[in-house]
């Protein structure tokens, strides 16, 4: 039975300073309507982008305890949502949280936390690597950057893609057990700087993209940011095309409101100037279908 108010079970890290992880996932999901209940996977002293000489500990060992006494208190939650692990252990407790505590036709949400710009995570190596690849299977949707999908397709990592391999790549991620992936800062050819997110739902047979404006600025905690609010419109009952929309929109409105201001990127976006624009009602949206680039000529 679904709960009256959707709860969410969030699995990321806790940074003590910067907007990443549970500090996004939080706000967003809370201003969404959503209970978010967080299972810590690790608490560090700032988030590892941008940061040098950061504590970390790892939370493994309490994770399991925290599950067994969801367990116990026989606790339901309308989704599972996962993000940065700590340890590659921390997968099989995911995957339990996934089995044991989703309530039937819940969602399960995967960000596949693993690097970016064509590099590693400084947390992260190839054993959690191999161990995403496994998590994968158990989710519903995935949502990995541009480089986590190289990764998890053992893919060389690429300036630009063509549809045609877009698509490819796509499809080869459902086919390891999602039915919905969702790769985010998908370069487009012919335009530097420039990237869209594309998905594909393997149930509908469907590709979809959302372009996004190009400000030059990189912020961490934007692709948690994107997961976060895709999550949470999927939860309000919006199609994939919509809520890939909104966070899309949600993620440019954030960096615009930051970049006026010449804050440090590190910092993440100013969340806090625009959460309240998560309760407003969907008046515009600009999805496409994914189409062949022979197609569109």
């Amino acid at each position: 039975m679904r709960n009256a108010v959707p709860r969410v079970a969030a699995i990321h890290d806790l940074s003590g300073f910067g907007r990443t992880s549970l500090t996004v996932a939080i706000p967003v999901l809370s201003a969404m309507g959503a209970q978010v209940c967080p299972m810590p996977t690790a608490v560090l002293s700032t988030h590892t982008a941008g940061f040098t000489g950061y504590s970390f500990l790892d939370l493994t060992d309490q994770m399991r305890l925290f599950l067994d006494h969801w367990q116990a208190l026989n606790l339901k939650f309308d989704a599972v949502y996962s993000g940065f692990l700590g340890s590659p252990a921390q997968v099989d407790i995911v995957a339990r949280c996934i089995d044991m505590c989703r309530v039937e036709g819940g969602l399960a949400v995967v960000d596949p936390v693993l690097g970016d710009n064509g590099q590693l995570e400084p947390t992260m190596d190839m054993e959690m690597v191999q161990r995403m690849r496994w998590l994968v299977r158990k989710a519903d949707i995935i949502t990995p950057n541009f480089t986590e999908a190289a990764l998890l397709l053992d893919e060389p990592y690429r300036e630009s893609i063509s549809t045609v391999d877009l698509k490819d790549w796509l499809r080869r991620l459902t086919a390891m057990g999602p039915r919905v992936a969702v790769i985010t800062s998908v370069p487009v050819a012919g335009h530097a700087g420039v990237s869209s997110v594309a998905a594909y739902h393997s149930t509908h047979d469907r590709f979809w993209k959302v372009d996004c404006q190009y400000i030059p600025a990189h912020y961490p905690g934007t692709g948690d940011t994107f997961a976060s609010v895709l999550t949470g419109s999927l939860l309000q009952g919006d199609s994939l095309p919509i809520a890939m929309d909104r966070a899309v929109h949600f993620v440019t409105l954030g960096i615009r409101a930051t970049f006026g201001h010449n804050s440090p990127s590190r910092e993440g976006i100013l969340l806090e100037r625009v959460l309240d624009t998560l309760r407003a009602p969907v008046t515009v949206s600009s999805y496409e279908l994914l189409e062949d680039e022979d197609r569109c000529k």
